[in-house]
């Protein structure tokens, strides 16, 4: 059974996501490059992420994802999320400033080398660093010809 691209995705969640509502109406697909793309997300980008289907079924996939892309499946009743506060998005905005000025996630699956270097922490150590350096000084020159 020959399978053929049916769509291409650059996110292998939002891959996920088509391939769940496909198989919900009997659309058999396969999420491929997903090995590659998980070893290494900057792979993504590059290769995309294709859904492959039979080839009796590829028009069926086809036409099923151009519907859901028109928003024929959506409904009126709306989010069952309550809406969110301002304290709330004002806490999240917050959060990620003081991530990136403290140069960024650490728990991230990122190697090494795609790390950001962490200024803060640097700017930080020679601020400590000369204002020790200045206090010695200051406390030597008191000690050691008083005024």
């Amino acid at each position: 059974m020959a399978l053929v691209e049916i769509a291409r995705f650059q996110d292998v969640y939002e891959a996920d996501l088509a391939a769940a509502f496909l198989a919900s109406h009997g659309v058999e697909v396969t999420v491929t490059e997903r090995l590659q793309t998980t070893i290494d997300p900057l792979m993504q980008r590059a290769l995309g992420i294709r859904l492959m289907a039979p080839a009796a079924m590829a028009d069926a996939g086809r036409d099923l994802l151009a519907r859901a892309q028109a928003g024929e499946f959506a409904s009126d009743e709306g989010d069952d999320l309550p809406p969110r506060s301002f304290a709330a998005g004002t806490a999240g905005v917050l959060m990620a400033a003081a991530a990136f000025a403290g140069g960024g996630f650490w728990g991230s699956s990122l190697p090494r080398r795609f790390r950001p270097f962490p200024w803060l922490g640097m700017g930080l150590s020679i601020l400590l660093f000369s204002a020790g350096v200045g206090v010695i000084w200051v406390a030597t020159k008191l000690i050691l010809d008083p005024p």
